[in-house]
């Protein structure tokens, strides 16, 4: 159980939000006790997952990862922020049901040197799970199946791209968003009777990432001195990427010239 007065402070949430919702505060709190109650058990599919998939990072065709389930005032937070974004698709919600709707209670951050290496894990992850546009949800309560032994990606897999992106991503593969100040990949995978969502980032995109949130997120987004910092420090963090591949082009230049020198 958590109280609503601290809730709302915690993750600085109005009365008005929550009304919005047109869900009653015990609703909420028994989806936070039932989410609380399931954890452990979410916690070890989460691990039964990246043991079986993701442990040979040299398979996986990534350099690290990391592994979480989302933290049950964090999960209230995304309901009411998604009922008032999107009523129409989370309409239906409720402490039966909710983890039908929410496809990152189990997260996984995968990450890579270098911005173009997401294909590699792109053509890991689809080859390891069934990925047929038939099976990719649209409605959730519908479209859900309740197979637990039936694992596949649940939605089409998406990139978040920056300004200048388009040029490594193709889009026969992979949904491309608008572009913006951040790059992410996506991936939903119905596993063991639940959903988890896959990230996949460059370390410099993470590292970005989780200082804005440690630091602007929640409190601060409206603080202007505080998210044109974030910003500048975004940019840098697309700078060293962009640096980074322009490292690897320059050693394969070098070690392609030392070859025919040799010959």
């Amino acid at each position: 159980m958590i109280k609503k007065r601290d809730f709302l402070k915690d993750y600085n949430i109005d009365k008005e939000l929550l009304k919005n919702t047109g869900m009653k505060w015990e609703e909420l709190n028994a989806i936070y006790d039932n989410y609380s109650a399931l954890q452990t058990k979410l916690t070890e599919i989460g691990r039964e997952f990246v043991n079986e998939y993701l442990y040979d990072i040299e398979k996986a065709g990534i350099h690290s990862y990391r592994y979480r389930t989302k933290k049950a005032g964090h999960l209230l937070e995304k309901i009411i922020r998604k009922k008032n974004e999107f009523p129409e698709l989370y309409a239906g919600l409720d402490r039966k049901n909710y983890y039908k709707f929410i496809t990152d209670l189990i997260g996984i951050r995968v990450f890579f040197l270098y911005r173009e290496d997401w294909i590699h894990f792109h053509e890991y992850i689809t080859s390891v799970f069934e990925n047929n546009p038939e099976l990719y949800v649209e409605d959730r309560l519908r479209d859900f199946d309740e197979d637990p032994e039936h694992f596949y990606i649940a939605e089409r897999p998406k990139v978040y791209r920056r300004t200048g992106d388009t040029r490594i991503y193709d889009k026969k593969l992979i949904d491309i968003k608008s572009e913006g100040i951040y790059r992410s990949l996506h991936y939903v995978i119905k596993y063991k009777g639940y959903y988890l969502e896959i990230q996949g980032r460059t370390l410099f995109e993470e590292g970005w990432s989780e200082i804005d949130h440690d630091i602007v997120y929640p409190y601060f987004q409206d603080d202007g001195m505080l998210t044109d910092f974030s910003t500048l420090l975004n940019r840098l963090s697309g700078m060293a990427d962009e640096m980074s591949s322009y490292f690897r082009r320059i050693k394969q230049g070098k070690l392609e010239q030392k070859e025919r020198e040799e010959k």
